[in-house]
């Protein structure tokens, strides 16, 4: 416990008191927003941000990592590879974002890496995590992750390498890929709004954390090796230490993103974001849990799906005003502030429903044992 109060306790005052700093240094070096022409934008006064410090996000994944290394030194605990696995998938995807917004700030256009682009760089972080993940099993013979598709622990029908190694390992890198990629563009198109995938982020990841504490709680491994219910998680303390390492950055940098904001975490900012949430789903083997847990993200990127399906299918029709959906709210008049608060309160509902239904089945498998 003691680890998890000081990694967030660091990272929370890494973002909060150090932002300033760093802000002084974006606008010295010229890292400002770049804003498109009020005609592609949902609202013209979303021209009255531009110049405002971007790539924040640097912030929080420096915090982090502070935070969490502090943490286990303090806790009395030693860094761990689960863990690593999910700094990897931070920093990785950060690194991928922050290409992506450097090249915005120095042509000062609105366009960086074309999409391809951005998931090829995706997924050259995303194939070593898995094939790291797969791999150094510890003293118990546990791995990583596993090679089964997971909802509130791993589903024993639905075991990727059920017809052989090398089928097995294209599904489980396909299916590793899928979760990473939808994931973090998912948060990059719910970073329209002062505050709003800062805010979600916390939430999100906050929950992956109370699972991955649970999950030690309830550990398959020593003390509870016969206990009905545990888990086969490895390293669960970690997960919930890096957890809640990147909580408190996020929260940290939240009092100087939430409206108006005062520097934006750009897409290195909302890919590690959608990292770090890749990570913890494919660790604590909650993979499919990820769509109610996450569902504000996945809102987003669904709005814009539906709104593209639609279009096609209707020869020119809009389903939405404009997508992702919190623009449509906008266009129909609603300010920034309050879109952001109620898609808190939706995002704080979904994540503590997808907590409560974890526990539920674990109350259930705890009972039949």
């Amino acid at each position: 416990m003691r680890s998890l109060l000081m990694a967030t306790a660091i990272s929370l005052a890494f973002s909060l008191f150090l932002t300033p700093v760093f802000l002084k240094g974006f606008r010295r070096i010229g890292w400002g927003q770049v804003i498109r022409t009020p005609e592609d934008i949902a609202n013209p006064s979303h021209g009255a941000k531009r110049g405002t410090p971007t790539m924040g996000g640097v912030i929080f994944i420096l915090g982090t990592i502070v935070g969490y290394f502090a943490g286990t030194f303090f806790g009395g605990t030693t860094p761990a590879l689960s863990a690593i696995l999910v700094l990897w998938l931070m920093v990785g995807f950060g690194a991928v974002g922050f290409i992506d917004d450097y090249m915005k700030v120095r042509s000062q256009r609105s366009l960086g890496l074309s999409g391809w682009r951005k998931i090829v760089g995706q997924l050259a972080i995303l194939i070593p995590f898995g094939i790291v993940a797969l791999n150094f099993p510890n003293s118990f013979g546990q791995t990583p992750a596993s090679g089964s598709v997971s909802l509130f622990r791993d589903i024993s029908w639905l075991n990727l390498f059920a017809f052989g190694a090398v089928l097995g390992w294209i599904l489980y890198l396909i299916w590793i890929s899928v979760i990473g990629v939808a994931t973090s563009n998912s948060v990059n198109l719910t970073d329209g709004l002062d505050g709003l995938a800062a805010g979600a982020g916390v939430f999100v990841v906050g929950s992956y954390g109370l699972i991955a504490f649970w999950q030690f709680k309830q550990s398959c491994v020593g003390e509870g090796m016969a206990m009905a219910g545990c888990y086969e998680v490895r390293e669960p303390l970690n997960l919930a230490t890096v957890a809640a390492a990147f909580a408190g950055g996020l929260i940290g940098f939240l009092w100087w993103n939430a409206p108006k904001a005062k520097v934006f975490m750009g897409d290195v900012g909302s890919m590690a974001i959608g990292g770090v949430i890749t990570a913890m789903a494919i660790l604590t083997r909650t993979e499919l849990l990820l769509f109610v847990i996450a569902g504000i993200f996945v809102l987003s990127s669904g709005s814009v799906i539906l709104q593209r399906l639609y279009f096609k299918i209707t020869r020119g029709k809009r389903l939405f005003l404009m997508s992702p959906f919190h623009h449509h709210l906008e266009m129909r008049g609603w300010q920034e502030v309050t879109i952001v608060v109620r898609l808190w309160i939706i995002a704080g509902l979904l994540a503590a429903s997808a907590v409560g239904l974890f526990y539920v089945d674990w109350f259930a498998q705890a009972s039949i044992g």
